[in-house]
């Protein structure tokens, strides 16, 4: 048991001896004001979910895109086309100025197809380099996240303001509370010296009325990795020695300033080619097409697209699930003191590049991406694999020299809806496919955030039954970093360390439909669904050795 008493300011906490590392843990972020949430509730996922401009201009692009790939014809004369045809009329309907909303349009497009950014000074048309990009190849170079500079706001940097809902009331907290002496009472009314204040945050927690907020660049707020800064113009920057392409601070900038390149136009051109096209859909996928649509009819919707066959990456979480579980049984605590889970890319280079004694004790399992990859180019050489998931980094992890031979192009489900949008496939209805059954519900869990850690420990209790395995999950980057600091100082020892870059997990990529609650529902009812339980269950546990066996 674990319990938590607050009375006249006191904070007292009971535990069990089972249950000590949590109070440890829970301490340590309070004493260090460090904020960690394992409740997805108390997450904060800003504009997750609700469907703004922002969100459908991007997808108008995306859909515009696949439908330029599906008609064919004179590329260079349409792409110059569709920026009206996206924004009709003569008014602006988001700035102040129809040509600046074109121009953004216009660079939206090119990086949807895989085209680099143009700076300002470039003079060149939106038309540049498309007809190279029309292959069935991936086509694009690094970064893979871009800044429109002038689609950005130039946002203040963090800073502390009081606002005019401040009463100038006698107590005057604000003051008190301040560690700096950075708040003066100004004409009965509260100021921060800007010079003085260090942001911690007091005088907010302090004000009875809540005047006082922090006033931060969504973006770099979101950023786990603090790469975004300001440049010379005060526009955002992103530091891409520290970026790990998690895409949150794309889904976060409420100005649409901040792009990821595609791969919709070359996945198109090579059903269009003729190649075997198998689609491998992430965990994430469920109830991403909207409430009604099943698994099996997103798997018809895809067949409509033109894909061969639709195959779950569930089946390569299971391998993953197996391989972790032999490896902490092999390893913790005999030759290492932790070991932290591989499966998502973003989490996975972060912990590389921020803590690199911690490299060893990081998974060498591949991910469920890439095992069902090679799975599917096992049975079928000559096939294309397109990896449609949540995820911005999983772009990044296919273009690795090691895997880009086992992924062929990934694609998010943002850009899947614009291929269906542009083919005219009415996912509502859809007669009933085939069902997707390969799965267990444990490589169905991979989606949500503590997922893969339950999945391999139950893959170990199944084997040792009396065996304690103590498991810690942590989501978005920031407490992923907390969890590690933690992991440094020795209180995570003999665990198993589950790492999430996206708040909530997979459910929350960059690259997702839904609300995250949404879809973390939906995927926990689907693992309930599964007929096999238990990854060990799976009917592919015997490729793990043969597909790992050239593990780079």
């Amino acid at each position: 048991m674990c319990s938590f008493f607050f009375d006249h300011g006191q904070l007292t906490i009971k535990a069990d001896k089972k249950h000590i590392n949590y109070v440890k843990y829970f301490t340590f972020c309070f004493t260090n004001r460090l904020r960690i949430s394992y409740n997805k509730s108390e997450v904060k996922t800003n504009m997750r979910g609700i469907y703004n401009s922002v969100t459908d201009i991007r997808r108008k692009v995306f859909t515009e895109i696949a439908r330029l790939a599906y008609e064919g014809g004179d590329y260079a004369k349409k792409i110059e086309d569709l920026p009206y045809k996206i924004l009709p009329g003569h008014k602006a309907s988001y700035r102040n100025s129809i040509f600046l909303e074109r121009a953004i349009i216009g660079e939206r497009l090119r990086l949807g197809i895989g085209l680099p950014l143009r700076t300002v000074e470039e003079q060149s048309a939106l038309s540049d380099g498309i007809e190279e990009s029309a292959i069935a190849e991936k086509y694009y170079d690094d970064p893979l996240i871009n800044i429109i500079k002038f689609a950005c706001n130039a946002c203040p940097e963090k800073k502390v303001v009081v606002t005019d809902t401040c009463q100038g009331c006698l107590s005057h907290q604000c003051t008190e509370v301040c560690p700096k002496d950075a708040i003066h009472i100004v004409n009965g009314k509260s100021f921060i010296d800007q010079d003085k204040c260090i942001k911690c945050g007091r005088c907010i927690d302090a004000c009875p009325y809540h005047a006082i907020n922090k006033l931060e660049r969504p973006c770099a707020a979101s950023c786990g990795m603090d790469a975004i800064h300001s440049d010379e113009d005060g526009c955002a920057e992103i530091d891409y020695d520290k970026c790990v392409s998690c895409g949150m601070c794309l889904v976060n900038c409420p100005f649409g300033a901040i792009v990821d390149k595609g791969q919709i136009f070359q996945t198109i051109h090579a059903i269009k080619g003729g190649a075997e096209v198998i689609a491998a859909v992430a965990p994430a996928f469920v109830g991403q097409f909207g409430p009604s649509v099943t698994p099996d009819k997103v798997k018809g919707a895809l067949k409509e697209l033109g894909f061969a066959d639709v195959v779950e990456v569930a089946i390569g979480a299971d391998l993953c699930t197996i391989e972790e579980a032999e490896d902490f049984l092999n390893k913790v605590p005999e030759k290492q003191p932790f070991m932290a889970t591989s499966c998502c890319p973003a989490w996975s280079v972060m912990a590389k590049k921020l803590f690199p004694d911690f490299k060893p004790y990081i998974s060498m399992a591949l991910t469920p991406m890439v095992l069902t990859g090679r799975l599917i180019k096992k049975e079928k050489p000559d096939a294309k694999v397109v990896f449609i998931g949540p995820c911005a980094a999983k772009k990044l992890e296919a273009s690795r020299k090691s895997i880009r031979s086992d992924v062929d192009f990934v694609l998010t489900f943002e850009e899947v809806m614009g291929m269906f949008e542009a083919k005219g496939v009415n996912l509502e209805q859809l007669t009933v496919s085939e069902p997707l059954t390969e799965g267990t519900g444990s490589g169905r869990g991979f989606a949500v955030s503590g997922g893969v850690a339950q999945a391999v420990k139950d893959q170990i209790l199944k084997d040792h039954p009396d065996m304690e395995v103590k498991i810690q999950a942590a989501e978005g980057l920031k407490n992923c970093k907390t969890m590690l600091m933690m992991a440094k100082a020795g209180r995570l020892n003999g665990y198993l360390l589950e790492g999430m870059a996206c708040p909530g997990g997979c459910v929350a990529g960059a690259g997702t439909l839904q609300p995250v609650m949404k879809s973390s529902a939906a995927v926990k009812k689907y693992v309930k669904e599964a007929d096999k339980k238990l990854s060990s269950e799976s009917a592919y546990g015997d490729n793990l050795e043969l597909l790992t066996e050239h593990n780079a």
